[in-house]
């Protein structure tokens, strides 16, 4: 058994983000940390945006409706970033200062 591949069973239970980390709480009580520059979306939102999260795919994902952003928890656990293209986050950032939502890293 590839001990990287999450068993259909397991699903996320919590999300924690920092200022520097997203920590996902797994049902087998883990809890995986990765740097939350990884994830540009989570890290140029504001502390509201990002605790506004739902589960998706009975809790093998996470959904951020506010910030249009979808993690896998299979791609935490293996400690996979974004795949986001820099053309599509620049334009997620415009957008946002349309909005007058201002950017921490762009």
């Amino acid at each position: 058994m590839n001990t990287l591949t999450p068993e259909r069973d397991l699903c996320v239970e919590k999300v924690k983000i920092d200022s520097s980390t997203i920590t996902v709480e797994l049902s087998d009580g883990r809890a995986v940390s990765n740097p939350l520059v990884w994830y540009p979306r989570l890290l140029n939102g504001t502390v509201k945006e990002r605790s506004n999260w739902e589960l998706i795919g009975d809790g093998q994902g996470l959904h951020w409706p506010d910030l249009d952003e979808d993690l896998s928890m299979e791609g935490i656990i293996q400690g996979r970033p974004s795949f986001e293209s820099q053309k599509s986050f620049q334009k997620w950032i415009a957008e946002r200062r349309k909005r007058g939502l201002a950017a921490k890293f762009a």
